[in-house]
């Protein structure tokens, strides 16, 4: 790329959109006279107006409205949403099956998830390099390169999803949760289907884990310190601190690993937590109330996960995290490319538990709907594969929804993002040049949290990436578009 020269400073970068993520965003970055980083922003362009539109709407057709949200996670609004009806149905405690049949579906939606991020969109950079040729740098490219990958990134993710067709009906969008239980059991012939894959699936997960831990191996400054942050984490916990990914109570840690909060219930998340609007995005920001705005932001997903957590109720997951957590010394692991690896983790634990439940013969129980009193508020927590997802909802006597409040996983991580787009800026950008190496650094730190922008938001035509470079006045002074 040709240096660009400005006379007049400071100056703006924009990157937009971001590539190899899920929807639309943008990057601006303001330097002083100096050429020095003032500001970077990572800034969500898309609105979302679900939490308005669904007012008016009878209950029980919330979690199959609200997973219209997005495309890719569709499943984990659906299973939020299904959560937080059966509170407002009165039921407590939804039947053994029920309970089964969305366990496995939240399962295969994180498994193909994490896979879609990892081989598909973040593989890219690690497999082929930062400063790989941008024509190569895809998914096309890992493939040529690591034909074997390539099998992993296409069968694993298409397990997942037959998990979830199989829960739900169909692949994107299924029907399956109802308020106090859930619509079907699961067919015989689809059990056995799943069960003749799972363990190959169990062994790519791992195979692709050992790849993964190659490229640490050979880059471990970087890996180490890359986009590195000491943060805050929250995630849900279960029972003795193990991993939990669909039910139980909230738990946050310091930077030192201790205890912030503890076994908090969905009903009283705004007790310790508050979300900040701020006028450039359309994402909110939220903190920990106890620490207020500057100390109290905070990670959720799998890095959370695997830092909150004291062990793992699978047995390959669990060797896997302790290996994981060395890095962290006795305390949290703070790499942020560290997602990565957690997210590996993830995936064999939700593998391991795949498999738990399809030899559990209560799947194919006729007990799926529990009744209760009816409630004017439901609230409900679940750890979707970006991380902590809360849905929140309150109706009137006739059962209508009167107001909505969700703070998806990648709101909990935006301050996150934020402070990562500028950590990196702070150490590839210098003088005036705008370098491609540059922005897919920026742009890989990202990708790292796996955000999904793409909440009720459709796309015509062509998303080109557009670098302008503008004078203190506004004016653009350079250009670069990207197919």
């Amino acid at each position: 790329m040709t240096d660009v020269q400005s006379a007049t400073l400071p100056r703006k970068i924009v990157i937009e959109p971001v590539t190899r993520v899920e929807g639309h965003g943008k990057v601006t970055i303001h330097l002083n006279a100096a050429g020095a980083v003032e500001q970077a922003r990572f800034h969500v362009v898309e609105f979302r107006g679900f939490e308005r539109f669904i007012q008016g709407r009878m209950a029980p057709e919330v979690p199959v409205i609200v997973q219209r949200l997005c495309g890719i996670c569709p499943v984990s609004h659906h299973l939020g949403a299904g959560k937080a009806m059966d509170m407002i149905a009165g039921v407590d405690r939804i039947p053994p099956t029920a309970d089964k049949m969305r366990r496995l579906m939240h399962y295969g939606q994180i498994l193909q998830s994490n896979a879609v991020n990892f081989f598909h969109l973040a593989s890219p950079d690690l497999l082929l390099g930062f400063d790989s040729p941008p024509a190569r740098r895809n998914i096309l490219g890992v493939i040529e390169r690591f034909p074997e990958v390539g099998k992993w990134a296409i069968l694993i993710r298409k397990f997942g999803q037959e998990v979830i067709a199989a829960t739900g009906g169909r692949r994107i969008h299924p029907r399956l949760c109802i308020p106090g239980g859930v619509n079907q059991n699961l067919a015989i012939a689809a059990r056995d289907a799943l069960r003749a894959q799972i363990d190959t699936i169990i062994g790519w997960c791992g195979d692709a884990l050992v790849l993964h831990q190659s490229f640490v191996h050979a880059h471990e400054k970087l890996y180490q310190s890359f986009a590195a942050l000491r943060s805050n984490y929250m995630c849900l916990s279960g029972p003795g601190g193990a991993l939990e990914l669909y039910d139980g109570p909230l738990r946050a840690i310091d930077a030192g690993g201790q205890p912030i909060f503890e076994n908090v219930p969905a009903t009283d998340y705004a007790d310790v937590l508050i979300e900040e609007v701020r006028p450039w995005s359309y994402m909110k920001f939220p903190h920990i109330r106890a620490l207020g705005r500057e100390a109290g932001w905070y990670r959720v997903g799998p890095l959370a996960q695997m830092n909150c957590c004291s062990h793992i109720d699978t047995p390959k997951a669990d060797a896997a995290r302790r290996e994981f957590m060395v890095q962290g010394e006795g305390g949290p692991v703070h790499a942020t490319l560290a997602y990565h690896w957690a997210r590996m983790i993830c995936m064999i634990h939700c593998a391991e538990k795949i498999k738990e439940l399809l030899f559990d013969d209560e799947l194919q129980g006729t007990d799926l709907v529990a009744s209760g009193s009816p409630r004017t508020r439901g609230v409900a927590i679940i750890e979707a594969p970006r991380g902590t997802l809360i849905h929140h909802y309150d109706v009137d006597a006739s059962g209508l929804v009167t107001g909505a409040n969700l703070i998806v996983s990648t709101t909990n991580n935006n301050e996150a993002i934020n402070r990562s787009v500028k950590v990196v800026a702070d150490e590839y950008l210098t003088g005036h040049e705008i370098t491609e190496g540059l922005l897919n650094r920026i742009e890989i730190a990202i990708r790292a949290y796996d955000p999904c922008l793409s909440c009720a938001t459709h796309a015509l035509g062509q998303m080109p990436l557009i670098v302008n470079l503008e004078d203190a006045d506004g004016t653009v002074i350079a250009s670069r578009t990207k197919q």
